[in-house]
C-alpha cells in the first residue's frame, strides 16, 4: 500500500506540476523559458521539502520546522496560483472564441439588415408605382405604365441581386451559427452549475461559477499531493524504525525447553525402573 501511496502522491504532483508550470508561464509569459525551470526546481525543491520535514520533524529545532512548513505552503500557493493561471485561460480562450463567433454572426446580421432595408425600399417604390398606375385615368394608364416600365424593370433587377446576395450571407451565417453552438455546447456544463448556483441571475455570474469550480479543483489538488507523500513518507520510515524480528520465536524457544526438561524427567523416571531392589 505504501508504494501505491507514493505512486499516486507523485502521480498527482507531476499532474500539479505541469498545470502549475505551464500556468506560471502563461502569466509571466514574457520570461517563459525562465519561469519553467524556475517552476520545475521549485516544484521539485517542494516535494522533497515536504517528504523531509516530515521524515526528521522530531530532530530539528522549531526555527527550521517554522521555515520549512512555511516554505511548504507558499510553494503549495504558487503552485495553485498557476494552476489558477491555466484553468482561467482555458475558460478566457473559450469564452473569446465564442465571443469570435458572437461577432462575426453580428456582422453578417449588420449586412443582412441593411440588404433587408435596401429590398424593402425596392419593395415600397414598386408599391407606389403600383398606386400611381391604379389611380391613373383610365385613357392615362398605358403611358403612365409605358413611363413605369424602365424603372419597373431597374427595381426588379436590384430585387433579383439582392435576393441573391440575402441567401448567400444566410448561407455564409450558416457555419458561423454552427460553430457558436458547438462552443456553447463546451460551455454548456459552466452554465448549468452557474444555473444551480445562481437562478435566474446565472448569466451575469458565469465566471464567478468558473472560479468557484477552479478554486475547488486547486485546493484538492496539489495538497492531496502532499498529504499522500507524507503518508507515503510516515509508512517507510515505520517499516524502517520497526524493530527486527528475531530468527527463532519466543514460544519456540520455550517449547524447546519445555521439551527438554520432560525428556529428561523421562530418563530419570527410566533409570529409576531399572533399578534392582
Amino acid at each position: 500500500m505504501k508504494w501505491l501511496t507514493l505512486f499516486t502522491s507523485l502521480t498527482l504532483a507531476a499532474t500539479a506540476a505541469y498545470f502549475s508550470i505551464v500556468g506560471l508561464m502563461t502569466i509571466f509569459s514574457g520570461a517563459a523559458l525562465s519561469i519553467a525551470f524556475m517552476a520545475s526546481v521549485l516544484e521539485f525543491g517542494k516535494i522533497v521539502s515536504a517528504a523531509w520535514l516530515h521524515y526528521e520533524w522530531d530532530r530539528i529545532n522549531n526555527l527550521v520546522r517554522t521555515y520549512f512548513t512555511t516554505a511548504v505552503v507558499v510553494l503549495m500557493l504558487i503552485t495553485s496560483m498557476g494552476i489558477f493561471g491555466y484553468l482561467s485561460k482555458a475558460h478566457i480562450d473559450a469564452s473569446v472564441t465564442s465571443d469570435s463567433y458572437s461577432l462575426e454572426a453580428s456582422i453578417v446580421d449588420k449586412r443582412l439588415e441593411g440588404k433587408q432595408l435596401q429590398l424593402d425600399n425596392l419593395t415600397g417604390r414598386l408599391e407606389s408605382l403600383d398606386y400611381v398606375l391604379q389611380t391613373s385615368q383610365p385613357k392615362d394608364r398605358n403611358y403612365v405604365n409605358k413611363v413605369q416600365t424602365t424603372e419597373r424593370n431597374e427595381i426588379n433587377a436590384e430585387i433579383d441581386i439582392l435576393v441573391d446576395e440575402i441567401v448567400a450571407l444566410n448561407e455564409q451565417k450558416m457555419p458561423i451559427l454552427r460553430q457558436q453552438l458547438d462552443q456553447e455546447a463546451e460551455l454548456g456544463p459552466v452554465k448549468y452549475i452557474a444555473d444551480m448556483i445562481y437562478g435566474d441571475d446565472a448569466e451575469s455570474y458565469y465566471d464567478n461559477a468558473v472560479r468557484w469550480i477552479i478554486l475547488t479543483i486547486i485546493f484538492v489538488f496539489d495538497p492531496l499531493a502532499i498529504m499522500l507523500l507524507i503518508v507515503s513518507t510516515a509508512a517507510f520510515k515505520r517499516e524502517r524504525e520497526a524493530p527486527a524480528k528475531p530468527l527463532v520465536d519466543e514460544k519456540q524457544i520455550m517449547n524447546m525447553e519445555i521439551e527438554e526438561k520432560r525428556s529428561e524427567t523421562g530418563g530419570l523416571k527410566s533409570a529409576v525402573t531399572r533399578r534392582p531392589i
